[in-house]
């Protein structure tokens, strides 16, 4: 079966149903209110939407925590109307990415409480156990502070049970082939109820060997490839996007040398390396960090984000630059979590400043890779530092000025609605932003026609084009004998930079993709572009004689 390659091009907009918009006003989202949000999301030209955990769970962690595969937790509605979701969608050309948490299951999943209850249950070895607590059981937490241990005594079973993340969630034995049989069966489940391919979260610890003797954890690789070869041939332009915060060493491991494993991953190295860019206007280690992750298969490609559901993790970074993304973006306690990274939503971190905000989607629209943005992002959401660990950055969408921003009839929303201060629902909201066209919800769809309009991004080769300037990022995409260029502005201040896109005649001039305002080089083809404080400048390379060559007008 052939694949399209779609995700080369795709704009992917991360949602949690629980949070998105309440059909029913019990203060729970339902996909009977995402399907109503569907037009929105359609205008705003996203297409795919990655939706976070909504299988059946106890709640513990957001969903994390699942206790049957093949379900929809009853608060959010049914099979049926996650089949009408994904119908609705596909009507409108957009597709269903969804989150495959395999790693582990909660404490309650019917495995677990079988495995638990009985030695020689058909479960007992889908899950790790070992007699003794290991001495290695206090290192390798996933969540650091808030963790104790990796490994629990459970009563029951007279044995202690491996977690990777929260006690209520015990890792399961991914090496054990039953165990692999039966993620199968669940992606090939919800492929067939409409879904176009899997987030997978946490893919190292899923293909990591696990045990009370594992000191040093192997990665088994190869059980990537079966992940990925089932699906293609359940569907064959389905997609697997993992999560996986690795070394760009690890890259083709993951990607695959002939690109027969993961179709797309995270860039952790680029992310970290563009808030110490925001931070310090200094881009050399952003410059470097693209650089590394470069070599790709050509079927590969890269997911950028800015901010998720989870922290902004600094873990890659070295300590003086993490203190400087702290100091800039986190320089409370209580804006920090894990002791690595910074818990806050993006328009807080940049202090509600529409040019700083606008120049780092912008950037991240124009990166190498496929863009994911959060629910709420388009519109500047803050967060609410009350709320415990990553919870902060996981409230309400904020809908109208209505009670409740208009996401519930119900005076009691599952997580509280931002009420106070400027990132209130009153100031922050899709129903006033829609009326003014210089809103950034606006903006932002503006943003993504203008993304769409340039697929040397997702398919070409880049290079970095030096400015002069470190605070100053030039970036040049060549696809198909067509070329972009796009430059941004880190510093607080206004840039005067020139430079040579070194693309020999076609080079000499430069057209903006947003207002038509062109660029002429000078008689030794350089250009001379003023940029004000955050800028940016999107061009397409060459003048109307070089369009009519190339046969694009």
């Amino acid at each position: 079966m052939i694949n399209d390659l779609w995700y080369k091009n795709a704009v992917i907009y991360c949602l949690s149903v629980e949070t998105f918009m309440d059909a029913n006003g019990d203060g729970v989202g339902d996909f009977q209110g995402l399907m109503r949000r569907l037009d929105y999301l359609s205008g705003l030209g996203v297409t795919a939407i990655w939706l976070m955990p909504f299988q059946e769970s106890p709640g513990r962690d957001d969903g994390y925590d699942v206790s049957d595969y093949y379900n929809v937790d009853r608060r959010y509605g049914t099979l049926g109307d996650f089949v009408e979701f994904t119908h609705g969608a596909k009507q409108r050309g957009i597709r269903v990415l969804i989150d495959l948490v395999i790693n582990h299951t909660s404490k309650d999943h019917p495995w677990f409480q079988d495995a638990r209850s009985d030695p020689h249950s058909r479960y007992r070895e889908w899950y790790v156990w070992s007699e003794k607590k290991p001495a290695n059981a206090d290192h390798g937490m996933v969540f650091p502070g808030v963790q104790k241990t990796t490994w629990t005594h459970d009563e029951k079973a007279e044995a202690y049970y491996f977690h990777r993340f929260y006690d209520h969630q015990p890792d399961l034995n991914t090496s054990n082939p039953e165990v692999q049989a039966e993620i199968l069966k669940i992606m090939g489940f919800w492929i067939q109820l409409g879904v176009s391919g899997f987030r997978m979260d946490a893919a190292p610890f899923i293909i990591a060997t696990k045990g009370a003797e594992v000191t040093k954890p192997v990665e088994q690789f190869d059980m990537l490839r079966k992940f990925r070869e089932f699906l293609q041939w359940r569907l064959g332009d389905s997609i697997v996007l993992a999560e996986a915060n690795i070394l760009p060493k690890d890259n083709f491991e993951y990607f695959g040398d002939d690109g027969d494993r993961m179709q797309m991953m995270f860039n952790f190295q680029v992310n970290q390396a563009l808030f110490y860019a925001f931070a310090s206007a200094d881009t050399r280690p952003l410059k470097k960090a693209m650089e590394a992750t470069k070599p790709r298969p050509a079927t590969a490609q890269w997911g950028l984000f800015l901010r998720n559901h989870d922290e902004l993790d600094l873990g890659r970074l070295t300590d003086k630059q993490r203190g400087a993304v702290f100091a800039e973006f986190g320089p409370d306690k209580n804006m920090q979590l894990y002791d690595r990274g910074i818990r806050r939503r993006l328009a807080p971190m940049l202090g509600g400043d529409r040019r700083r905000i606008e120049m780092a989607y912008s950037l991240l629209f124009s990166l190498p890779g496929t863009p994911v943005i959060r629910y709420g992002d388009e519109i500047g959401m803050g967060d609410d530092l009350n709320l415990p660990e990553r919870d902060c950055a996981r409230t309400p969408m904020q809908w109208s000025t209505e009670p409740e921003g208009g996401f519930t009839k119900s005076p009691k929303p599952i997580t509280p609605v931002i009420k106070d201060g400027p990132y209130g629902f009153e100031h922050i909201n899709v129903a006033e932003q829609r009326r003014d066209p210089n809103s950034l919800l606006n903006w932002t769809e503006r943003m993504i026609r203008m993304r769409k309009e340039a697929p040397e991004i997702g398919w070409g080769d880049f290079c970095v084009v030096d400015t002069g300037v470190d605070g100053v990022l030039a970036l040049r995409y060549d696809w198909r004998g067509n070329s972009v260029l796009i430059l941004h502005n880190l510093h607080a201040q206004p840039a005067e930079v020139t430079f040579d896109p070194d693309i020999g005649e076609d080079g000499r001039q430069l057209i903006d993709i947003a207002d038509g305002a062109s660029s002429s080089a000078d008689e030794k083809g350089r250009h001379t572009i003023r940029l004000d404080a955050y800028g940016y400048r999107w061009y397409r390379v060459g003048g109307l004689d070089y369009l009519l060559r190339r046969k694009e007008i």
